[in-house]
């Protein structure tokens, strides 16, 4: 009721003042005059470089089909440009699942809080491995397997694993051995600090082999990433089953699975590259491929590229194990 008085006051001064006398705020007044809109918001307009009604539905085809629905975005583009397909940017396939509802974290993410953690570097394959056990449930209620998994941190490529009915050092050392036969001596094995892992045999081998021993701090897992982000991977995988029928079966599904790892699951942490082509040598040659790829692709449609020109994900140049502040770093040089 007040606008009306705002109005007949301010054709005898004007309506700062009259808004002024009133108490009335002038955006409130002018706010209140504009005529409300009802309905939804007209369309924006689409921008010249988008992709046709076709183009999204091909691209959604392919994010849908068998061989992809169960792969995230980041995997079936790198897998694509590997095989010289370029439809459109990750973030545009991204843009068109959420459009559809389709778009979501499927796994639980958790949080530690940060502290303090050992600290390893490696810039090359086999300098720094990683190791872990996780248990696989059996066929009944109280019966487990042990997943016994080594991997090069730099190349994510798995060196060595094992299932048993057991957990227990001496296997664990005639894993590592035999790992270090075929794949070469490490500088440094990570671990957590399980009754194996700290155990006298596995000390004593890499005791005489020269090998640096690093251990997590109890009851933190997360200083141990790498081994654990692998087994966030095997378990989540749409295929990973509830349980396993015997011994035979996990060991077959860990021989599928770990060939399937190594070379050709597209990390995100090395360049969207498989491990194998990490640690073998050949990444940059497939980036190189990459590049070609979306340069022609650049050239075809330079208008959906903006004024930046697409570059294939690189490599990193150092993989850590709790990579120290800057300032940290600038202390100890």
């Amino acid at each position: 009721m007040i606008n009306p008085a705002v109005d007949e006051l301010a054709k005898h001064t004007n309506v700062k003042q009259a808004c002024d006398l009133l108490g009335r705020p002038r955006g409130s007044h002018y706010r209140a005059q504009q005529p409300r809109m009802h309905g939804p918001r007209p369309a924006r307009p689409a921008p010249p470089n988008a992709l046709t009604a076709d183009e999204q539905a091909q691209v959604l085809e392919e994010l849908t089909s068998e061989r992809f629905c169960d792969k995230s975005v980041a995997q079936t583009w790198a897998t694509l440009l590997d095989e010289g397909t370029y439809l459109c940017s990750m973030s545009t396939m991204h843009r068109l699942l959420r459009a559809r509802g389709a778009a979501g974290e499927r796994r639980r993410q958790a949080t530690h809080p940060p502290k303090k953690k050992p600290e390893l570097l490696a810039t090359a394959p086999g300098q720094v491995w990683s190791w872990d056990i996780t248990k696989l449930r059996g066929p009944g209620r109280g019966v487990w397997f042990q997943l016994y998994v080594v991997l090069d941190i730099y190349s994510r490529y798995v060196v060595a694993w094992t299932v048993q009915t057991r957990e227990d050092s001496e296997i664990a050392k005639t894993m590592l051995e035999e790992a270090m036969g075929t794949h070469g001596i490490p500088d440094a094995v990570h671990a957590d600090r399980g009754t194996s892992m700290t155990s006298k045999p596995v000390a004593q081998l890499l005791l005489d082999l020269g090998v640096d021993r690093s251990h997590s701090r109890p009851r933190v897992s997360n200083d141990n990433p790498f081994s654990e982000a692998a087994f966030k991977t095997l378990k989540y995988a749409p295929v990973f089953p509830k349980s396993f029928g015997s011994l035979a079966d996990a060991r077959a599904f860990g021989e599928t699975f770990f060939t399937y790892y190594n070379h050709e699951h597209r990390h995100s942490g090395i360049g969207l590259h498989t491990p194998a082509s990490v640690h073998h040598g050949t990444a940059a040659e497939i980036r190189a491929q990459r590049q070609h790829t979306l340069d022609a692709a650049h050239a075809a449609h330079p208008n959906r590229f903006g004024n930046r020109r697409p570059q294939a994900p690189k490599l990193p140049t150092a993989a850590w194990i709790n990579q120290p502040s800057p300032e940290a770093l600038i202390q100890t040089a």
